[in-house]
Formats: C-alpha cells, structure tokens, sequence
C-alpha cells in the first residue's frame, strides 16, 4: 500500500461470521493507512439479473436485504471509527469475478474464509481461493487470530529475486504496525539428488546460495529505516516453516509468482498449504 494518497481498502461482505471478521480486519488496515473502507456485496446470478446501480431489475427483497446488509455494515463500523471514511456499494455476477471487478481501484482486496479449525479450516472457499488467484493487486485472506495488536510480527515469504514487491508491502505493514518484519526462506538440500547422499561442501554452498539471496531481499529495508528486519533462513519445507511462523505473527505476507509452463497453477502448493493452514490473516501479493 502507498501513503501517498488515501486510496482503499475494498472487502467482500455476505452475512457469515467469517466475513464480519473480514470487515473488522478491513476496517483496522483502512484506519491504520488513513484510507477508505469500501464495503462491497455481490448478488450472484440469477433471476435479479439486469439491475442497474440504483438497484432497478432486482426483486425488491433481494435489493433490501443486500442493502440493509450493508448499511448495518456501514452502521457497526461507524460507530467504532465515527472518523473513517466509509462507501458501500452492490455488484452484480458470480462472486469472485464482481469483486475483482469492484477492485479495479482498490489498493488491497479483503476477504474471509470459512476456516473454523480441524477439518473445516481446509475449507478456504472458492471465492478466496479465486481472488488471491487472480487479482493484480494485493489480496488479504483474514483466517486465524485477528484479534491480536497491530504490532505483532510481519511473516514474508521469500522465494527468488522477484519477489520485492511482496517484501516491500511486508515492509510498509511493518512501518505503520511498527512491527518486526521477518524475511523467511526455506529450503531443501539438493531435493533433486533422490536418495544420493549429499557432500558437505555441496551443502555449504548451496545453503550460501539461500543465505546470499535472503541477504539481497533484506537490503530493500533500506527504504524503511524504521522498520526492525530479522531475517529465517530454514532447512525444510518452506510451507511448513511459513506456518509454523505464522503462530508468531499478525499477518503473513507471500508472493504470488506468474503461473509457470502451460500446466502451471495461479497459486503454488506453497501459497495453498499456507493459505488453508496459517494461524493469521494471509497477504497474497501479485509479482512479475
């Protein structure tokens, strides 16, 4: 997010639990950066297609209801923060795809998910799952503890040279929650050798090679003088090591590389555990 201007902090609300703590999350950030909240509900497809912005062509319980949905949204927020800036607005279509859309301005999108613990904390919700996938800005899905102070620690994932605009919004989330930004990289020793057993010099230079590039990742905290930097250099899996992180952390922040090869996936494996497993609020950050 940049400081200078107010810019927006769009989030998707419907009338689940797990979309309140989104808008409350939403809501702290937008106060935190001296920005807007933009309070945005979708009204899938339907038999209410066709309506305008004023509401026309929706059935006149479907448009009450999504608009007292957002002006209690409005209402409850309001009262907490008389002071911060609040729009509401109604799209229309599938979900995913009207709020990507609403987001085109945005500088970040929130959302929730439907993560309860146990089993059920797999079930991130294709809605999330989407944005995080496809949006060209930053995407926060809010699951885990959120009730914790905004100066606990910043997670980013690190995992090659591209990904400074990932590190940089770890950074700017550092500075304004005057937190601790701590840069993490995992890795495997020679996880292509099989069952070879690996020389000791091999090792050492490659984990140089890992120290080397979370070195290089660091020196962007040069732009933040205030910011406290500590840097994770873990032998294993990088999700693993990111999730085990997040019990320490207010956010994590990991970036959203472009999908490699024809068969390439909008999210890898790493973002997915992480996503489906951390114990806070995740920032899925778009890098080229």
């Amino acid at each position: 997010m940049t400081d200078d201007h107010r810019g927006t902090v769009l989030v998707g609300i419907d009338d689940t639990s797990h979309s309140w703590l989104a808008v409350d999350w939403a809501a702290t950030e937008a106060a935190l950066h001296g920005m807007t909240l933009r309070l945005v509900h979708s009204v899938g497809p339907g038999p209410e297609i066709g309506y305008d912005q004023t509401g026309a062509g929706l059935t006149d319980q479907v448009f009450q209801a999504a608009t007292g949905m957002l002006d209690d949204a409005r209402g409850r927020i309001a009262a907490d923060r008389p002071d911060l800036p609040i729009e509401t607005a109604l799209v229309h279509g599938r979900p995913a795809e009207a709020l990507l859309g609403a987001a085109q301005d945005a500088d970040v999108l929130v959302l929730g998910t439907r993560g309860r613990g146990g089993f059920a904390g797999l079930l991130l919700g294709s809605v999330s799952l989407k944005a995080a996938a496809h949006a060209d800005r930053p995407v926060v899905v809010v699951r885990g503890h959120v009730e914790r102070a905004v100066d606990d620690d910043i997670v980013v994932g690190i995992r090659d040279d591209r990904d400074e605009r990932a590190v940089r919004f770890a950074l700017a989330e550092g500075d304004r929650r005057r937190a601790t930004v701590r840069m993490v990289h995992a890795w495997t020793p020679l996880r292509e050798a099989g069952l070879m057993v690996p020389q000791v010099d091999t090792m050492d230079e490659e984990q140089r090679g890992h120290a080397e590039l979370l070195s290089r990742a660091a020196r962007t905290a040069g732009d933040f003088p205030g910011v406290r930097v500590a840097t994770e250099l873990a032998v294993g899996s990088p999700a693993s090591a990111l999730v085990e992180a997040s019990g320490r952390a207010g956010l994590v922040v990991l970036p959203r590389h472009p999908a490699e090869g024809g068969l390439g996936l909008p999210l890898g494996s790493v973002t997915h555990a992480v996503l489906h497993h951390a114990n806070c609020p995740v920032a899925i950050v778009p890098v080229r």
